[in-house]
């Protein structure tokens, strides 16, 4: 069961038109419990900015009181930063360790998926996208999923990042549009009405954000928060 998020929502269970970022409500209450276990540093950004970095407000901000972290009154330079510390404690939790930001020691909370709209060849010297930036070398196939630079996938991951259908990783290619980008498929079997993964886990060998820090020159932080807000959104365990 998912419970979506009011004001930018996910509804159904099948196929969406737009990409969808799925916040996991589990991920972000264990990456918590498990940074206050653990040596909590200091840190002077806000975790609940930019409505939680884009992962919800309101539900970051009940994951950290279930966890057992809220703001504490007694340091006021903190609480100001809008820093979340355990009771008492100096010590305050990192927002790209909550949200599991490259790096940090933290599983990533956010999954965004697309959806593949067609399938078609593609020959030898053919061009995708704007201004065909990208011919195809060899004959090929290739896939539209939806996803594009108005849902935070940053126009320069055209021909610097993966997504994976299937099990398997696949390239951008061309030009990101608005609402689609590109993929090369091969010879795989890939269909209409297939989930594309954008953003997953790294350990799992998904793709991930640390794949877009270079090929975009932007932060983790950044990124993520540019895919949360302009994304349909919604909430799973």
């Amino acid at each position: 069961m998912s419970s979506a998020i009011p004001g930018q929502t996910a509804s159904g269970s099948g196929p969406h038109s737009a990409p969808v970022a799925r916040v996991s409500r589990g991920i972000l209450l264990a990456n918590a419990r498990r940074a206050r276990a653990d040596d909590i540093r200091l840190y002077a950004s806000s975790i609940l900015d930019a409505d939680a970095w884009g992962h919800g407000e309101e539900l970051v901000a009940a994951v950290l009181v279930e966890a057992g972290l809220g703001p504490d009154p007694a340091d006021s330079a903190d609480a100001a930063a809008g820093d979340v510390a355990v009771p008492g404690s100096r010590r305050s939790l990192s927002a790209p360790r909550l949200f599991g930001l490259p790096g940090s020691g933290g599983t990533p909370a956010l999954r965004l998926t697309g959806t593949v709209l067609s399938v078609k060849d593609l020959r030898r010297g053919e061009g995708v996208s704007y201004g065909y930036a990208y011919r195809a070398p060899v004959d090929t196939r290739v896939a539209l999923v939806t996803g594009g630079y108005a849902q935070g996938i940053v126009r320069a991951l055209g021909g610097g990042a993966d997504v994976m259908i299937a099990g398997m990783r696949h390239p951008i290619v061309g030009r990101v549009a608005m609402d689609v980008c590109v993929v090369e498929i091969g010879g795989s079997q890939v269909g209409r009405g297939d989930e594309a993964l954008f953003l997953g886990d790294a350990s799992k060998g998904e793709p991930s954000l640390a794949d877009w820090l270079a090929p975009t020159g932007l932060s983790a932080g950044e990124l993520i928060t540019m895919v949360g807000l302009r994304a349909l959104r919604e909430v799973v365990a």
